[in-house]
């Protein structure tokens, strides 16, 4: 074994899979400490990629040359585009994961990137000299020096586990707890909280009465995540059904030995994804809630009960169960828990995700207080690749608000106060109709190509796309028609496409056979992308003004030297918070949560 690497990161949940791999690619010495190897990639809960702006975060992921997005493609048993009712911003790809094959894939997909090795062991201290991270060192003795350590521990710090009236220490069940590290962090100033998370039981496939159930069905052409992925296909079937009256009554008779509601618990668990027995509690007027059955692989029995997170006794748990329709003989093979961690409240956090505290310290993933593989791994693809860049003395890469739901992940990260574990939605996107899934690879391939990252043909093959595009919308506008609109002029194609009922295949009977445009419009992609610009295209200006007032405020850098104890007129609270956050700019101090617009407009003329 080594005993330096330029950076070393601990964990091998998504995030660290991420971190491990950009710095390495990028050409930093890497090695990637975990407590067993064979655990790397392990979907600790649902076995499941995407959804709800999630999906977007991955197709992020894949543009910016990470691996989440050829993971999943490669593990998929189930895909499906939610949305499709709605937008082209709330389109979104999800998949349904065998739970084998993905941390298989991880795996090798690791075992073959030079300059990383995998180590497995505990970290038992970490070294800081003149206020940068130097070495840290293994329980086992072994002391390894760094430049950069990028930490991506999950909910493995100081973990406990609960199951009704019973606890134990442990980060996953079956698996140890880290003890040490939260301490050792503490010491050198950097501030812990405390979060909780759960899982739902796991039931028999063989005790399910599938007729009683409603298909869930997959796309018929699905899509996969990546562009480097040919095609993915469907090869299992989901089901849903619902809770009962009696589930609820079973449910609460077990509320007073349940962790979260004695007090045993007393991390603050996600609010938009609360357990059973928090849903019955706080929505007592629903007479159901759905419950999804989703098969947790190929060769195995096991089904996820998706919507039961549970820390109830596992007698509640069972009685609860078998009160839903299709589920009355349900057979158990693993009981739901909660798992309370220790995490590091992200206003510690620059926007690069290095420490404002410890030089060369970088968090990513659940302990910075995300919730989801998708939001983990987009942090530790960026923490990775920005802790690699800093030993190369290159700048950090930074994505903003207008650029990628990664760019409003992080900011919304280092500028508000996270008390419970964060979870990203579409309506967090100021600017949602221009980060569609659709184009995340038009938008970041050329980042990730320059960060080297991105194969240098995927990116040419982006650019040129990104051209062929420009070239289309070009020539749609300048090819008129004889149709005439409301003041009797002909009309261009541009403007036929923004009608409702006009797709591409409607105007090309007005497309002579020999224009470069009739060639251009036989690319699919690109006739999606155009479509999309032409039919949105008012409310797509209307946001690209939005971005250009966006960056304005932007460029307004704060210094990181000010004073904000002397600036007068500041609110007692506001003035906390720019303190405690220290803010890069005007904008991001107006997206502090108890910054009043009274004490942005002081802020501004102060600096000005």
């Amino acid at each position: 074994m080594n005993s330096y690497y330029d950076v070393i990161v601990i964990g091998g949940g998504h995030a660290g899979i991420e971190a491990a791999s950009a710095a390495a690619r990028i050409g930093c010495s890497t090695c990637l400490i975990t407590m067993t190897i064979s655990a790397i990639g392990r979907l600790s809960c649902n076995p499941a990629i995407g959804g709800m702006a999630k999906g977007q975060i991955v197709r992020e992921i894949d543009a910016l040359g990470g691996e989440m997005g050829r993971l999943a493609d490669l593990s998929g048993i189930h895909f499906k585009m939610l949305g499709k009712s709605k937008g082209p911003a709330m389109w979104s790809p999800r998949s349904q994961n065998d739970k084998d094959l993905y941390p298989h894939f991880a795996q090798q997909r690791l075992q073959e990137i030079s300059n990383l090795t995998l180590i497995e062991g505990v970290v038992g201290d970490v070294g800081v000299k003149n206020g940068a991270v130097s070495s840290v060192q293994l329980q086992d003795g072994q002391r390894i020096e760094c430049r950069s350590l990028v930490v991506c521990s999950g909910t493995f710090l100081s973990s406990r586990l609960h199951v009704g009236e019973q606890s134990s220490v442990g980060g996953r069940m079956g698996e140890p707890s880290a003890e040490s590290l939260s301490e050792i962090l503490r010491h050198y100033g950097v501030s812990t909280g405390r979060l909780k998370t759960g899982t739902p039981p796991r039931i028999h496939k063989d005790s399910i009465d599938w007729k009683l159930c409603t298909p869930d069905v997959g796309d018929a052409h699905p899509v996969p995540f990546s562009r480097q992925t040919a095609a993915v296909t469907n090869q299992i079937q989901c089901y849903l059904t619902t809770t009962t009256k009696d589930t609820h009554q079973i449910l609460e008779s077990g509320f007073d030995r349940s962790p979260m509601f004695t007090g045993r618990i007393t991390g603050v668990g996600p609010r938009y994804c609360p357990s059973i027995e928090d849903k019955v509690y706080r929505f007592s007027d629903k007479d159901e809630h759905q419950i999804f059955l989703e098969p947790e692989g190929l060769a195995t029995d096991s089904v996820y009960v998706n919507g039961f997170s549970t820390s109830l006794p596992e007698e509640i748990q069972e009685a609860a169960l078998r009160t839903i329709p299709s589920l009355e003989k349900a057979q158990i093979l693993r009981y739901g828990y909660a798992v309370e961690y220790d995490y590091f409240p992200s206003y510690q956090l620059q926007h690069s995700l290095e420490s404002k505290v410890v030089k060369g310290l970088f968090f990513a993933g659940q302990v910075n207080g995300t919730s989801g593989y998708e939001e983990a791994a987009a942090q530790g693809l960026l923490a990775g690749m920005n802790a690699a860049r800093a030993i190369q003395g290159k700048s950090s890469v930074v994505l903003d608000r207008s650029q990628a739901y990664i760019g409003v992940l992080i900011d919304d990260l280092v500028s508000l106060t996270i008390s419970e574990p964060y979870r990203m939605f579409t309506s967090r996107a100021e600017y949602r109709l221009l980060l569609r899934q659709d184009n995340a690879d038009i938008r970041l391939a050329h980042i990730g190509y320059e960060a080297g990252l991105v194969d240098r043909k995927i990116a040419q093959e982006v650019q040129s796309l990104t051209e062929s595009i420009e070239a289309a919308q070009d020539l749609l506008k300048k090819h008129r028609v004889k149709e005439q609109d409301s003041s009797g002029q002909a009309v261009s194609l541009w403007q036929l496409l923004k009608r409702p009922e006009c797709l591409a295949q409607t105007i090309l009977p007005y497309v002579p056979t020999d224009s470069p445009l009739a060639e251009l419009l036989t690319d699919e992609r690109l006739v999606e992308q155009i479509e999309i610009s032409a039919r949105y295209d008012g409310y797509i200006q209307r946001q690209l003004q939005e971005v250009e007032r966006f960056k304005g405020i932007e460029e307004s850098q704060l210094p990181a030297t000010i004073n904000y104890n002397a600036i007068v007129g500041l609110s007692s609270e506001g003035r906390e918070k720019l303190i405690r956050i220290s803010p890069r700019s005007l904008g991001q101090a107006s997206r502090i949560s108890g910054v009043s617009r009274s004490d942005i407009t002081i802020l501004s003329m102060y600096v000005r």
